[in-house]
């Protein structure tokens, strides 16, 4: 069961038993339950509706971002799609106008510094 439904259960239930107490003294004793009790049966039920809220909002926002990632995503391979044909055909023109055959310079060695050659 997801955060949200326990705290929609724990408030349901929190009302219900503080109403049923209530009622039943009422009935026996002609008053209430005392005071303490009467604001934890609140105190409990508000901060489950609380609760539920911020993760209901919680699920909508993460929904929201997975996907403005998927849009994001399909947008960027869209885009390198697009620009990968363009340097295909750049990469192939600049390859046959100066040939098959190109000279390999390797690198020198790294981590010697620039002093000691």
């Amino acid at each position: 069961m997801t955060l949200k439904w326990l705290a929609v259960v724990v408030a349901t239930v929190s009302m219900t038993l503080g109403a049923t107490g209530n009622v039943v003294t009422l009935v026996v004793n002609g008053g209430q339950l005392p005071l303490l009790v009467n604001l934890l049966v609140l105190t409990s039920a508000s901060m489950a509706v609380i609760l539920a809220v911020v993760a209901e909002l919680h699920e909508r926002l993460n929904d929201r971002i997975s996907a403005l990632t998927e849009f994001l995503v399909a947008r960027l391979n869209e885009i390198e799609n697009h620009t990968g044909d363009r340097n295909t055909g750049f990469v192939e023109g600049y390859l046959l106008s100066h040939g098959q055959e190109a000279a390999v310079v390797p690198f020198g060695r790294r981590g010697r510094g620039a002093a000691e050659r």
